[in-house]
């Protein structure tokens, strides 16, 4: 829509001429910046200049302080609604065992059902980098188990040390 540092408002709008939008939405044609102006300052409102770009500029009578008001107000209502997706992380070894793998993995479900995304990251140590297909097969292996749960956003990389890959909960449809 419009941003806000965009709108000209009354005297800013340096236009000669200027496509004219009365309050109900109606056209009233094209008119000098004066008689826009004036035709404002009767009914007790603002001009306000909505498409800058347009040859000749679009102006609208409004009341620009309530219209401001009502931007606000949508735009807080937007940032509440907004759901924040965090980036969780679950660390393993390639020499993991099944009860330490449960437990990772029961962390990784229920990260993905907050609705966070899960990275899963494998850290090899000193010979162990020469191992890196056990590190992969463990992050498929966490794949498979949480498969109803999440999509696979990155599958598993190699990065220096650590072979990372990244899960994002599947989307809900309510």
């Amino acid at each position: 829509m419009i941003s806000k540092e965009d709108l000209q408002v009354n005297e800013q709008i340096r236009a000669r001429e200027v496509r004219l939008i009365d309050v109900d939405g109606e056209q009233l044609g094209i008119v000098s910046l004066r008689d826009a102006l004036r035709i404002a300052a009767e009914k007790n409102l603002d001009l306000v200049n909505v498409a800058p770009t347009a040859k000749p500029p679009v102006c609208r009578i409004m009341d620009y302080g309530k219209y401001k008001y009502e931007q606000s107000k949508r735009d807080k209502e937007a940032r509440r609604n907004q759901k924040i997706v965090s980036l969780k992380e679950v660390r393993l070894t390639p020499n993991i065992e099944d009860h330490d793998f449960q437990t990772k993995l029961r962390a990784v479900v229920r990260f993905l059902e907050q609705g966070d995304k899960v990275k899963a990251t494998v850290r090899f140590r000193g010979r162990e980098i020469t191992h890196t297909r056990i590190g992969q097969g463990i992050l498929e292996r966490m794949a498979k188990e949480v498969e109803n749960l999440c999509v696979v956003e990155r599958p598993p990389k190699l990065e220096g040390r650590n072979m990372i890959m990244i899960l994002a909960p599947k989307q809900s449809n309510h």
